[in-house]
């Protein structure tokens, strides 16, 4: 069932701009509905002005009108397993809840499966400034 969203966080993957680092990154966003979001890192001259793959996932993920996430999958062309920075596991964890299911990827398939609470468990959250997600 995941490899659809491996799928497309590699299709991602592919479109990178990474002139600079040179380190393609791909994410995809599944949501309980069963929609995908996808997005790939983009990097700019002025660092670290550019953005990560998990940014441009939820950027569409918003535009699509959002939900309730469930899936998280990051595929790195050069690093199996690639987590999250930690930005983007303050983004993520802002929009998805703490049992949505991260899968890291090597360039062949899913090979870890953890949670947004165990890669990220004491990460701000929205109700400390008295406001819900958006």
């Amino acid at each position: 069932m995941m490899k659809d969203l491996f799928d497309a966080a590699f299709a991602a993957m592919q479109k990178t701009h990474s002139p600079y680092s040179q380190f393609p990154v791909g994410a995809a966003i599944r949501t309980s509905d069963g929609r995908i979001y996808s997005g790939c890192n983009i990097e700019v001259i002025s660092y670290p002005e550019g953005w990560c793959a998990e940014t441009t996932a939820l950027g569409h993920f918003v535009m699509g009108g959002g939900g309730t996430i469930t899936d998280i999958a990051v595929v790195a062309e050069k690093k199996a397993k690639c987590t999250p920075c930690g930005g983007c596991r303050q983004r993520l964890a802002e929009f998805a809840g703490p049992d949505a299911r991260l899968h890291l990827c090597d360039n062949n398939g899913i090979v870890e499966t953890l949670t947004m609470k165990d890669i990220f468990p004491y990460g701000f959250e929205a109700d400390v400034l008295g406001k819900g997600a958006a």
